[in-house]
């Protein structure tokens, strides 16, 4: 098979597969509270979509449409539907806002590494370089016990970052607390899992790709 058919045959696997990831993900995804907080989180809703730090992906859209999506890079679900994310960036490019929120997972040894140097390349305007790094190499790092943060600093090192300013980033407490307060508002938004998107403050729960593309349509139409 020629590498361009079976690459799209793949995105069309991936496509196909994505809202099934989306609605299972809260199951299969280990949670940082018990249900009794998990509620009470729900039903507060006090943590907040979108921060003035918030980490935008590509051009800043029309403001009618705001899709946040709470991840984390060891997340298997989350690199399946990275490519969807993707193909939507391109599809609703200058007319969506695309942001990015942090939430590590507990039992992934390697969540607060990735997100944390991914940090660290934001502060060198290389958050979304960064960003595609970690999805494009998953496969490579994940679901292992050990550190990969000398593998993380290779990549910086391959993004041409100053890696004296990388390294005091990554060690700097405010860089781990940064990514702490993404988290910490998913809990209190009563997120439970990754991915978990939110369009103009509703969580998402797509039926199909096509559904979550209505819905976009659907709030940029007003």
């Amino acid at each position: 098979m020629k590498p361009v058919k079976r690459n799209a045959i793949v995105s069309a696997v991936v496509v196909a597969l994505f809202a099934a990831i989306v609605a299972l993900a809260v199951a299969i995804t280990p949670k940082e509270a018990d249900p009794a907080d998990a509620a009470t989180t729900k039903e507060a809703g006090t943590g907040k979509l979108v921060r003035d730090d918030s980490h935008r992906l590509g051009a800043a859209g029309t403001g009618k449409a705001v899709l946040v999506e709470f991840l984390d890079f060891e997340c298997e679900s989350c690199r399946a539907a990275y490519p969807v994310v993707e193909e939507l960036r391109t599809t609703y490019a200058g007319k969506v806002d695309f942001v990015v929120r942090y939430f590590p997972i507990p039992s992934h040894a390697n969540a607060v590494n990735s997100a944390v140097a991914v940090e660290a390349a934001s502060q060198q305007g290389k958050f979304e370089d960064m960003y595609k790094r970690m999805y494009d190499t998953q496969e490579t790092w994940g679901e292992q016990q050990d550190s990969k943060a000398s593998l993380f600093r290779g990549f910086a090192q391959e993004l041409g970052l100053d890696m004296a300013a990388y390294d005091k980033a990554v060690a700097a407490k405010a860089t781990l607390e940064r990514v702490e307060r993404d988290r910490q508002d998913g809990l209190d938004l009563g997120v439970e899992g990754t991915p978990t998107f939110f369009l103009n403050g509703k969580k998402l729960q797509p039926s199909s790709v096509q559904g979550f593309r209505d819905q976009i349509d659907a709030a940029l139409n007003g």
